[in-house]
């Protein structure tokens, strides 16, 4: 009896535990698109009492990194349900992907700055729409190294065999996120593609 009331206080506290974290999640995507909402509204500020916005061409880049984004995001859901079908071997090949994916399209941003530069765009300059591009896109890719630690935390669990319930929670955690910075880049992408 006292064994049962013991694992069920363990019980009790892992799911508090879990809800407090993810709370602690839902806080910060809350205020992270409070913040790129902030960028933005800039932008919209500067660019009607300048009249006119970044008026570049968007490298390619930026449209490459946006598909492979999308790319990622359905391997994690898809990774995601082989967690919850309990397939390990299926789990770990689409998290791979996965990650493989995130370092992608932190490459090709890279890329896409390196096209705005020897276009002549720079991060100082006197157009502060301009440097806009960099910020958004710079912030972004610092939640992109979040999401990839997300994920290798969700990969190095398949590996050591953590419990189902412990596996479950790890890969939402990192969906959550994912999902979160790829409609966020779609919205940012959109955005400079329309405020050219």
């Amino acid at each position: 009896m006292v064994h049962t009331l013991k694992q069920e206080d363990v019980e009790h506290d892992l799911q508090s535990s879990t809800k407090a974290k993810k709370f602690v999640l839902w806080l910060f995507v809350v205020s992270s698109t409070i913040m790129f909402g902030g960028f933005t509204s800039y932008y919209i500020v500067f660019a009607a009492s300048k009249g006119k916005g970044h008026g570049l061409v968007l490298p390619d880049m930026f449209t490459y990194s946006t598909l492979v984004l999308v790319l990622s995001s359905i391997c994690l859901f898809f990774a995601a349900r082989a967690v919850r079908q309990q397939n390990i071997s299926a789990q770990r090949s689409l998290l791979w992907v996965t990650l493989a994916l995130g370092l992608g399209f932190g490459y090709l941003q890279v890329d896409a700055w390196s096209a705005l530069y020897q276009t002549g765009a720079t991060l100082v300059n006197n157009n502060a729409a301009i440097s806009v591009i960099y910020i958004v896109s710079g912030m972004h890719l610092l939640h992109i190294f979040a999401g990839v630690c997300f994920i290798l935390n969700s990969l190095w669990g398949s590996y050591t065999k953590v419990p189902q319930e412990n596996a479950v929670y790890r890969i939402e955690i990192a969906s959550i996120f994912w999902h979160f910075i790829d409609i966020l880049w779609i919205y940012l992408y959109v955005f400079l593609l329309l405020n050219s």
